[in-house]
């Protein structure tokens, strides 16, 4: 076997080093290097980009109080009765009341809570359900009590965000059609909020028992061969026109 002299082994010893090192940093560059389409690329799904989330959110409702004056108005009754009724049908949690107390208002704020509780109970709100707290008001003038519950929200968004220019020049992906972030941000944080129940987004609601007596009516007419359809009748009798007839 020859043997090569010592420099010409050093020198391509050397070469080889040099090689492996130009190699390894044009794979880091290559690795670091992404062109800007897709650094700027995103889902087209509006779904995806703005999906509508569930959260557990806060309702509160104030009742605010007067030194000169006990009890509620009628229109804080109303709403003490309508906070009542929305907890039965969607809160997630018990009804906490933060009652002032140290202050000009307290006389009222006993009147209220006590008119307060004769609501709940007339709603069939059950006591244990309800907890009440004491707190200083920073205005001992002016001061209020608040009724909260936690209920299942539906959020999305925020809306309102452009990370990326509309107008020609930016690369490939201005002259392809494709939707622009925000699209259907708005569309999202409506049905989110317009949404009466936000676990129906998760979930179907259990199936409730066939209205009995409109299904024996159905079958009745099936066993008689008459038409099952139903039949409206007068219900152009308030135009004021006969044109289309």
């Amino acid at each position: 076997m020859t043997k090569l002299h010592p420099a010409i082994a050093g020198a391509r010893s050397s070469t080889v080093l040099r090689i492996m090192a130009i190699s390894g940093a044009a794979a880091l560059l290559a690795g670091c290097y992404t062109p800007r389409e897709a650094q700027n690329a995103y889902s087209q799904d509006y779904r995806q980009r703005h999906p509508i989330t569930l959260k557990e959110g806060e309702q509160t409702v104030e009742v605010f109080l007067s030194r000169n004056r006990g009890g509620l108005t009628p229109s804080q009754r109303a709403d003490v009765l309508a906070f009542a009724q929305a907890w039965k049908r969607e809160g997630s949690s018990g009804i906490v009341v933060d009652v002032p107390r140290g202050g000009a208002t307290d006389r009222a704020a006993a009147a209220s809570l006590r008119e307060i509780g004769s609501i709940f109970t007339a709603s069939a709100i059950p006591r244990n359900g309800v907890v009440v707290r004491n707190y200083r008001p920073a205005n001992s003038a002016l001061a209020s009590i608040k009724l909260n519950y936690s209920q299942l929200m539906a959020k999305a968004g925020p809306c309102g965000l452009w990370p990326n220019d509309l107008g020609p020049g930016g690369g490939e992906q201005y002259i392809q059609n494709q939707t622009y972030w925000n699209f259907g941000c708005s569309q999202q944080r409506n049905l989110a909020a317009m949404v009466a129940n936000p676990s129906d987004l998760v979930q179907p609601r259990g199936e409730t028992p066939a209205y009995t007596a409109h299904r024996s009516v159905m079958l009745d007419k099936y066993r008689k061969g008459t038409n099952p359809s139903s039949t409206y009748d007068g219900y152009d009798k308030g135009k004021i026109s006969d044109l289309g007839k």
